[in-house]
C-alpha cells in the first residue's frame, strides 16, 4: 500500500526526475572513482590473463574494463592465458584500458606525497612522456624534468626508446612554488650496483672456481664479469702458452669459467686465472723430451740473446746466439731466423727447476772444425783471404766458418813488422802453412813466411853452431841485439857490459858498408879478421859473434859476442 505521505506523480513527473546520465556512464565514473580513492600505487591487485597480442597482454582485474600491460614488462618470460599476477593500477590509457604495472611503488598523487618521497628518498614511479632539451620529461604525477646525464642512456637514439616506458626514479629537487621537479634515475641504478657488488664481493673467496661474462678487453688482459664483480683475467694468466693480445683468445660476451687468484680487501680487487684451471705443461716435460732429441716449433720471441721456440703450449726452448751457426759470428737472432719461422733444433740441456730448455741449431749442420781435424794436419798449405787484424796478428778465412790466424812473427822473415797491415790488407789472398790445429779450443795457427823462399835456407846450410860469423847491430832493445847476419837473415844476441872481441869500427863510428858483403862471404868460408878490442856494443857496429843456437825448422839463430 503506498505512503498517503509520499504525493502521487504523474507520468510527466516521473519523466523528469529520471537519472540524465545511463547506468554505463554511472558504472564507468564509479569505476574511476573507486581507482582514485582506493589506489595510489601501492595497492596489489589479483590479475587474471585473459589475452595475449603481439605486444600487450590483457587482464580481468575485477573492473568493468581490463586492464594492460606490454609483453616486454615480462623480460621475456614466458606467460599464458589463465596466469595470475600481483598489479597495481597507474591509470587509464587514450583506449580506455586501466594500465598496470608489476611494481609495487609508490606513485605520488599530490605535491604532499611527492614531498615525503623527496624527503625520504624513495623511489616514485614515473612515466618518460618526451625528449627535451637536456633531457626527459617525465610524469610522476606532475611534470619532471630528468637531466640526460641522469637517465642511463648513452645517446639520443637510446633517450628516444625510453619514451612511454614505464621507470623508478628519484626526487632529486623539488620546489613546490614554482613546481620545479628534477628526478635522477641513475641513481637508482648506481645503488643497486653497489649494493649488488657489495653483496657478490662478500660471496667469492680465494680458490674458487666461478662463471663470468668477458665485459671488456685490454692489452694487458679482460675484465670478467663476475655477477654484479668485475675480476681482471691478466694476459698471463689465460693460456700457458704467449698470449700477445687478448682479443686472439677471448671475445666481449663470451662465458668464461676461471679461479678466483687473489683477492686485494683494501683495493676490492679480484684476480682471476683461467690457465690454473688446465694441466701445467712443464710437469709431463721428464717425459716427453731428453737431451739430445731434435724437435720442431715456431719461433715466437726474437731476443738480443737469441732465439724461444715453442716446442708446445706453455713450452719453450731458446736457441742462443752461440747456438745459431759453425760457419759464422751470429750478432742478431734476426740474421738467421723470423719470428714465427717453424724450426728443427736439437736439445742440449733441460733445467726443469728452472723452467728452461736449451736448444742448439748448428748441431744440425757440419762442423767445419770437425771435418777440418781430419784433412789439416801440420805441414798443410792453405788458401784464403785475410779477413781481420789484430795487433798480434791477421786471420785467414781457410774454409767456411773455419778461420786461422798468422801472428806477426809468422808473417815475414824479412823485416820486423810493428803491425800486421804493414805486410798484408784485408781481401788479400795468401797461402799459408798450417803450424797447428786444436779442434777442442777451435784454433788454427797458420805461417805465411815458412812458405816464402829465402836466403837463410842457404845459411842454414852452410853453417852450424859454434861457427864464427861477422854481422852489424840493426837494433838494441831490452838487453837483445837484433843482428843483421846477410840480406834477410838475422839474428839475436845478447848484449854484454863490455865486449871481449870486435871487428871494425869503436863506438859512434860509421861502418864501411861497401866491404860488408865481400866481409861477410869470408866469414862464410872461414875466413877471421883480426880481432881488437872495442868499448861497449852499440848500433851500427859491425862485429864478430859465435852461432850458438841454429834451428832450421823456427829458423831462429841465436848468437854470443865473440
Amino acid at each position: 500500500m503506498p505512503d498517503s505521505n509520499v504525493p502521487e506523480l504523474s507520468a510527466p513527473d516521473l519523466a523528469a526526475v529520471e537519472p540524465v546520465e545511463s547506468f554505463s556512464d554511472i558504472l564507468s565514473q564509479f569505476e574511476k572513482n573507486q581507482v582514485r580513492k582506493s589506489d595510489d600505487g601501492s595497492r596489489q591487485i589479483d590479475a587474471t590473463l585473459v589475452a595475449l597480442t603481439a605486444e600487450s597482454a590483457l587482464f580481468d582485474i575485477g573492473f568493468k574494463t581490463e586492464g594492460i600491460l606490454p609483453l616486454a614488462a615480462f623480460a621475456g618470460k614466458e606467460i599464458k592465458v589463465g596466469d595470475h599476477f600481483q598489479v597495481s593500477v597507474k591509470g587509464r590509457d587514450a583506449e580506455g584500458y586501466y594500465e598496470l604495472s608489476l611494481l609495487k611503488v609508490v606513485q605520488p598523487k599530490d605535491w604532499s606525497l611527492l614531498e615525503q618521497a623527496f624527503n625520504d628518498k624513495e623511489a616514485v614511479l614515473g612515466t618518460i612522456t618526451a625528449v627535451v632539451k637536456g633531457g626527459l620529461t617525465v610524469d610522476i604525477g606532475t611534470r619532471a624534468f630528468m637531466p640526460a646525464s641522469r637517465s642511463g642512456a648513452r645517446d639520443a637514439a637510446e633517450m628516444a626508446k625510453l619514451i612511454g616506458q614505464q621507470v623508478r626514479v628519484r626526487i632529486i629537487k623539488l620546489e613546490v612554488a614554482e613546481e620545479d621537479v628534477v628526478v635522477d634515475r641513475r641513481v637508482l641504478a648506481e645503488e643497486e650496483e653497489r649494493v649488488t657488488k657489495e653483496r657478490r664481493y662478500s660471496e667469492v673467496r680465494e680458490g674458487d672456481v666461478v662463471q663470468g661474462v668477458v665485459r671488456s678487453l685490454a692489452d694487458y688482459g679482460a675484465f670478467v664479469d663476475l655477477g654484479g664483480v668485475d675480476g681482471l683475467l691478466h694476459v698471463s694468466d689465460i693460456a700457458w702458452s704467449r698470449v700477445a693480445n687478448p682479443a686472439d683468445v677471448l671475445a666481449v660476451g663470451q662465458t668464461v669459467e676461471v679461479k678466483v687468484l687473489k683477492i686485494d680487501p683494501e683495493k676490492k680487487r679480484i684476480s682471476l686465472g683461467l690457465k690454473q684451471l688446465q694441466p701445467q705443461p712443464w710437469d709431463s716435460v721428464p717425459d716427453k723430451y731428453k737431451t739430445g732429441e731434435r724437435v720442431r716449433g715456431p719461433v715466437t720471441r726474437l731476443t738480443e740473446f737469441g732465439a724461444f721456440v715453442e716446442l708446445e703450449p706453455g713450452v719453450e726452448g731458446l736457441i742462443h746466439l752461440s747456438e745459431m751457426s759453425w760457419a759464422k759470428k751470429v750478432h742478431k737472432p734476426g740474421d738467421i731466423f723470423k719470428q714465427g719461422e717453424i724450426v728443427e733444433a736439437v736439445i742440449l740441456g733441460i733445467k726443469l727447476e728452472e723452467r728452461r730448455i736449451s736448444l742448439g741449431f748448428k748441431q744440425l749442420l757440419t762442423d767445419p772444425w770437425a771435418e777440418a781435424a781430419q784433412r789439416l794436419g801440420p805441414g798443410s798449405v792453405v788458401e784464403g783471404p785475410v779477413t781481420s787484424f789484430t795487433k798480434f796478428g791477421a786471420f785467414i778465412q781457410v774454409a767456411e766458418g773455419l778461420e786461422g790466424m798468422v801472428h806477426i812473427s809468422e808473417i815475414t822473415a824479412e823485416m820486423r813488422l810493428h803491425h800486421p797491415q804493414e805486410a798484408l790488407k784485408v781481401g788479400e789472398v795468401v797461402k799459408a802453412q798450417v803450424l797447428e790445429l786444436d779442434k777442442e779450443k777451435r784454433q788454427l795457427k797458420l805461417s805465411i813466411k815458412q812458405l816464402t823462399p829465402i836466403s837463410v835456407d842457404e845459411y842454414f846450410a852452410e853453417h852450424k853452431s859454434g861457427d864464427i860469423v861477422t854481422g852489424r847491430v840493426i837494433e838494441i832493445a831490452d838487453g837483445l841485439a837484433r843482428v843483421e847476419l846477410g840480406e834477410g837473415i838475422y839474428g839475436e844476441s845478447t848484449v854484454p857490459q863490455t865486449s871481449q872481441s870486435a871487428l871494425s869500427v869503436t863506438a859512434g863510428a860509421k861502418a864501411d858498408l861497401s866491404s860488408l858483403t865481400s866481409m861477410l862471404q869470408a866469414r862464410w868460408k872461414g875466413s877471421s879478421p883480426a880481432a881488437t878490442p872495442v868499448p861497449k856494443l852499440a848500433e851500427g857496429h859491425i862485429r864478430s859473434f859465435r852461432i850458438k843456437t841454429l834451428d832450421a825448422s823456427t829458423r831462429i839463430i841465436q848468437l854470443t859476442l865473440n
